[in-house]
């Protein structure tokens, strides 16, 4: 009995990071609410800590579940979705009026139907990549924009109109077909360990000095990756259907 009551208790390990990930969410939407950009943004990044640890916590004591599943979709569409969308809003967003409230609320419904697609497709895609931009993804990228115009104020008021561009371009993306590389699944050669691990060292000796310029720097690198590979896979196909034309 005591056995069977500590098995039911391990599943729920991994569904308390996936709540604290929700709730920080939401005290990021409080900071938003007063003002607190960059409190906000730093609790957004706590949020992608806990969402990733519930996923690996499941893993590694074999405790997935449909449930689990589920609860963290709308946990992500919390601290993922409404969290940088009320950050961006209330920062940025409340002095566009509706064009603002469009474009938050863009954010928000395309990002459900990212998790959505996510969820019906998830068993048959390829593990190695993405099939439009992940959520978490979408929102840290959101987020090191909006503390780096925090961190460099001066070129808030003559550059802030492109983060209208930035989300606009990302809720896009978050239900495009672009493949984005996931990381998941990695096999390097034993030749190339020794120069990744360099160039790891490197990254990370720049992420400690510059943070909010590195991070910013990192994911707005991934988001361009993928819409030159989009685009480089466009053309391919183009110069394909012309020579079966022919």
């Amino acid at each position: 009995m005591k056995s069977n009551t500590k098995h039911h208790l391990v599943y729920i390990i991994p569904n308390l990071f996936t709540a604290a990930s929700a709730f920080v969410g939401i005290l990021s939407i409080i900071a938003s609410s007063k003002g607190e950009f960059e409190k906000a943004v730093y609790l957004i990044l706590l949020s992608l800590i806990f969402d990733g640890l519930d996923g690996r916590v499941a893993r590694l004591t074999k405790t997935t579940s449909k449930f689990g599943a589920e609860f963290d979709s709308l946990a992500d569409l919390v601290a993922f979705g409404v969290a940088p969308a009320m950050l961006f809003y209330f920062d940025i967003g409340i002095h566009y009026a509706k064009i603002g409230s469009l474009l938050t609320g863009l954010y928000v419904l395309f990002g459900a139907l990212r998790l959505a697609r996510f969820n019906v497709t998830n068993p048959t895609n390829e593990p190695s990549v993405f099939i439009g931009i992940p959520i978490p993804t979408a929102a840290v990228f959101m987020s090191t924009w909006i503390l780096f115009f925090e961190k460099y104020h001066i070129l808030k008021d003559q550059f802030s109109i492109l983060l209208l561009a930035f989300i606009a371009v990302v809720s896009i993306l978050m239900v495009s077909n672009i493949r984005y590389p996931s990381f998941k699944k990695i096999n390097l050669p034993k030749t190339d360990i020794k120069k990744v691990l360099i160039a790891l060292i490197i990254l990370f000796s720049f992420v400690y000095l510059y943070l909010i310029e590195s991070l910013t720097f990192l994911f707005t690198a991934y988001i361009l990756y993928g819409l030159f590979r989009g685009y480089k896979n466009f053309v391919k196909r183009k110069k394909i259907a012309k020579k079966d034309k022919i």
